[in-house]
């Protein structure tokens, strides 16, 4: 009666190990895609996709289901793209908003005729206003990029390529040699320009902006002759709005980026879909 028993159990052990070799694991790799499935549904996305890996790594002679969980995958990768479109379209309304009140009391100079790109600056800081003064002057393209440039006017050339702003309490930023110096004289007047672009302007650009309006500045124009200018309020406080531009603007052009990387995803992913399902 025992070896009876003993034979029995020993049958159906292999009669289990016949099955589980008949199905390739596709009855386990099954349960696995129903929880894939399921998880889509409840937005879960990493975890239908650990379920799909779990399929592909657990059970590679599951064909049937290691089809399926490829056509899942891909429906998976579609919501989670559609999902991020409609975060980036939110997001893209709210810095729209905050790009058009920084805007506020800018002017934008832009010749359409020559330019296909134009300048924002503050109107106390145009060129109608400015003549025969020295200071520093900020300006913000139509996509974000912010340069600071250091005008002077005299009646002789200093000649300088970087300015030092100095603080009152001695702290300071000094920029580095500029790479876009201009020098040219106006009815006997000298007049230089140099420009520092966001980023390789020594910090200089952000240190204004932290002491506007706490305390004085002075700026050093570093060349052949030294010379040292206040730094207006008026200056300062221009410098510090068109900063506040830059950062709307590149964060606002940031986000169209990933917004038409986005919808590159899911246009490909459509295409796979619609491929597959030839």
């Amino acid at each position: 009666m025992r070896k009876k028993t003993v034979w029995a159990g020993l049958l159906l052990l292999g009669a289990c190990l016949v099955a589980a070799c008949g199905d390739n694991g596709e009855g386990q790799a099954q349960q696995h895609l129903q929880k894939a499935e399921q998880a889509l549904t409840e937005g879960k996305y990493n975890e239908a996709k650990l379920q799909i890996d779990s399929i592909r790594t657990q059970y590679p002679k599951a064909f049937e289901a290691r089809k399926k969980g490829i056509g899942l995958m891909q429906q998976i990768d579609l919501a989670e793209q559609q999902r991020s479109l409609a975060y980036l379209d939110s997001t893209l309304a709210v810095q729209q908003q905050l790009v058009t009140e920084a805007k506020e009391g800018l002017v934008l100079e832009k010749d359409t005729a020559y330019q296909e790109v134009g300048n924002y600056f503050h109107p106390k800081q145009t060129v109608e206003r400015t003549l025969y003064r020295s200071f520093l002057r900020g300006q913000v393209d139509e996509k974000g990029n912010m340069t600071l440039t250091s005008i002077y006017w005299g009646e002789r050339h200093a000649h300088h390529h970087a300015v030092k702003v100095v603080a009152k309490d001695a702290t300071f930023a000094e920029t580095p040699a500029s790479e876009d110096v201009y020098e040219s004289e106006n009815v006997g007047w000298k007049t230089e320009k140099a420009d520092y672009p966001l980023g390789k302007d020594g910090g200089v650009i952000a240190f204004i902006t932290m002491n506007h309006g706490v305390q004085t500045m002075k700026a050093h124009y570093i060349g052949e002759r030294s010379y040292v200018i206040n730094v207006r309020p008026e200056d300062s406080e221009a410098i510090v709005k068109l900063y506040k531009l830059s950062q709307a603007l590149t964060a606002l052009e940031q986000t169209k980026k990933e917004r038409e990387e986005a919808l590159r995803k899911i246009a490909f992913v459509e295409r796979k879909m619609k491929e597959n399902s030839k």
